[in-house]
């Protein structure tokens, strides 16, 4: 588990409500659940975060006031636990919220997945165009000189470029080490994430994958506080909390705009753009057999697999377009020194 005041991740938390709906599940109540995982906890910090859940539910608190003494489970599954006691319904959250953060986790790593591979081309090209002109150019222009001439055009700037960097090369690096960690600072902080996360969600290339990440998010989670018995209008207020999208935040408060004027739940999300038209009937008539919550997990799962289609379909795409610009600018670096020595050497003959 993790330190004190940092959120467990979303394999953490599956773990967890998973472990616990397992417990429920078995007639064991969660402080006696509590003090088994406690006795198989094998880390140090995993053993503090438990033992302060287990020292709060001996004191005869409720079970998500345990878990919030811990200030390690995020805002929006101590709400849900919190409406699974006072509805009787603990076991089935703790299952639902386990799902919920397994799905949380599979779409990350898908996104993390789509971005490694293409990210090592483009280091990979960087490499192999650096050493052409650092250390392969140079060696083509002593022959140009020996033979009484010299490189011009596209293999002279690139010649140049390429003593720039040699000159250059230790401010290249530490420029390149602080952006480096500039990133990784951007990734590891909750505030950078989300800078990071709103600049994909609104970037032409990527927005419409963060669209429909967005969507499948909020059919998760309303398929979770409906499941918990909450009527649509709590459920939207809940799930506006959970989504970090701001397009997709404006379309739920267009939606609880359109209720508030008489629409019904299903026409306000297809009005207001959250789902299409299709979602929409599917909720209609899930409205109409009571069946509403399976309806939103169907329409999760639906758009959980257009997401890995969207990403695989993105990937086969740029890892080509990436080998074939690799492939052009080396081409266009040999072929500009090349040409010209094979000119030279020709008329020598």
């Amino acid at each position: 588990m993790s330190n004190k005041n940092k959120l467990l991740n979303n394999q953490e938390l599956s773990m967890f409500c998973d472990q616990i709906a397992m417990i429920l599940n078995a007639g064991i109540t969660p402080m006696e659940g509590i003090s088994i995982m406690l006795e198989d906890a094998t880390t140090e910090e995993g053993r503090r975060i438990l033992q302060t859940i287990l020292d709060k539910c001996n004191e005869g608190d409720t079970f998500h006031h345990s878990l919030e003494a811990s200030q390690v489970f995020p805002k929006y599954a101590l709400d849900m636990i919190e409406i699974g006691e006072q509805s009787g319904k603990l076991e089935e959250v703790m299952r639902s919220l386990a799902f919920h953060y397994n799905r949380e986790e599979s779409v990350a790593k898908g996104i993390k997945s789509a971005v490694t591979y293409p990210m090592m081309i483009v280091g990979m090209m960087l490499i192999v165009i650096l050493v052409l002109v650092i250390k392969v150019l140079p060696i083509f222009n002593d022959v140009f000189k020996e033979l009484g001439t010299e490189m011009t055009g596209f293999s002279k700037g690139m010649l140049d470029f390429g003593n720039a960097v040699s000159k250059y090369a230790l401010v290249i690096v530490i420029v390149a080490a602080v952006l480096v960690a500039g990133l990784f600072i951007l990734t590891k902080t909750e505030g950078g994430r989300a800078k990071l996360k709103g600049f994909l969600s609104r970037f032409i290339a990527t927005r419409s994958l963060y669209d429909k990440i967005a969507a499948g998010r909020f059919a998760s989670g309303m398929a979770l506080t409906m499941s918990a018995g909450l009527d649509t209008d709590e459920s939207l207020a809940m799930v506006s909390n959970l989504v970090d999208n701001s397009d997709m935040i404006e379309k739920i408060n267009k939606s609880k705009e359109l209720m508030a004027e008489g629409k019904s739940f299903a026409d306000a999300l297809s009005l207001s753009g959250i789902f299409s038209n299709m979602y929409s009937r599917m909720i209609s008539v899930g409205f109409r057999t009571g069946s509403v919550d399976k309806v939103l997990e169907k329409i999760a799962v639906g758009y959980d697999e257009e997401v890995d289609e969207k990403m695989s379909n993105l990937i086969s795409v740029l890892e080509p377009t990436l080998v074939i610009i690799l492939s052009v600018v080396v081409s266009l670096i040999l072929l500009s020194v090349m040409l010209p020595l094979m000119g030279v050497m020709g008329s020598i003959g």
